[in-house]
């Protein structure tokens, strides 16, 4: 079953290599993300914005994201990142853009 989520903050993923990306994310994923550094699965994790609009892009983003991952069981043993079609990355420019992020 995939998940029905609401994507309301933007966060910072720092890698184990060290390298970052950005990802919209709710509180209980980013709790999952701050599991996966306690874990020693990720590097560091930040929030950078909270209560992001609801804009057209993050409804397509979130449709994505939705249609296509899980949310993972707290029991995780692997820190699955989302891999992005063209359409979602332009979409998660946008809403970066919007926020003025990156």
């Amino acid at each position: 079953m995939k998940s029905h989520e609401v994507l309301s903050l933007i966060e910072e993923i720092t890698r184990k290599d060290g390298s970052k990306y950005f990802e919209l994310s709710n509180m209980v994923q980013n709790g999952r993300a701050e599991l996966a550094v306690q874990r020693d699965l990720l590097k560091e994790v930040r929030i950078l914005q909270l209560n992001i609009p609801r804009s057209s892009h993050v409804i397509n983003y979130e449709k994505y994201i939705n249609q296509n991952f899980e949310m993972p069981l707290e029991a995780f043993t692997e820190y699955q990142e989302w891999h992005k079609t063209e359409e979602a990355q332009n979409d998660l420019n946008a809403i970066l853009k919007d926020n003025h992020i990156e």
